[in-house]
């Protein structure tokens, strides 16, 4: 399977130009990496490829075909601040079910305790949450996973722990990983390519 970007193109407004004919490729068995400057496009960018943002320019496909924004969308995003992206009325049993409902081993892996799953998302520190995150988006129906500096806020023990056990299922899935990162060095060892954000952005 490959999802492809093509000459994606965007502006918050007349002033300032975002993106601007950005294209790229990533398939299913891939692991590939992009480093830019922060404030550069590249979470604007995720987001395009994710259904998040639908209002540019050029066009995102899976297989050559226009992704549907009906049911669930296959290329999922995981965002740099999970707090963000959980309603905060909800308990963490609530907001994992809204994606799907993981199984107990699926769990373990990736450490989400039991008892978390009756708190409250500001109850839990922002390590915890990115495990929810990460498990969201790990529904079944993912083929792609867009990974906007998911694991900034952690230690660097737990740091290596989140990406090997991603990247296992990953490969066991037959899921894409898009890895944006500050941090050549993690770069370097997870992914089969890097792209450099500024050499694909034709500003």
């Amino acid at each position: 399977m490959n999802l492809k970007a093509s000459n994606i193109t965007f502006s918050y407004n007349k002033k300032r130009q975002i993106l601007n004919d950005v294209s790229l490729s990533l398939k299913s068995n891939e692991i590939i990496g992009l480093m830019g400057d922060s404030g550069s496009g590249k979470s604007t960018l995720c987001k395009i490829l994710a259904g998040h943002i639908t209002n540019y320019k050029g066009e995102v496909t899976l297989d050559g075909n226009k992704i549907s924004d009906k049911g669930f969308y296959p290329v999922q995003l995981i965002f740099q601040h999970p707090e963000k992206t959980m309603n905060p009325k909800w308990k963490m049993n609530k907001v994992l079910n809204e994606s799907w409902a993981p199984p107990q081993e699926l769990k373990d892996t990736f450490g989400l305790k039991d008892q978390w799953l009756t708190r409250w998302p500001s109850e839990l520190s922002g390590g915890e949450l990115q495990r929810f995150s990460i498990l969201r988006a790990l529904n079944p129906k993912t083929k792609f996973i867009i990974a906007d500096e998911i694991s900034t806020m952690l230690d660097a023990v737990t740091q290596v722990q989140i990406w090997e056990k991603l990247i296992n299922h990953a490969k066991a899935n037959n899921i894409g990983i898009l890895a944006v990162s500050h941090d050549p060095d993690l770069l370097e060892v997870i992914c089969d390519d890097i792209l450099y954000f500024d050499e694909i952005n034709n500003l």
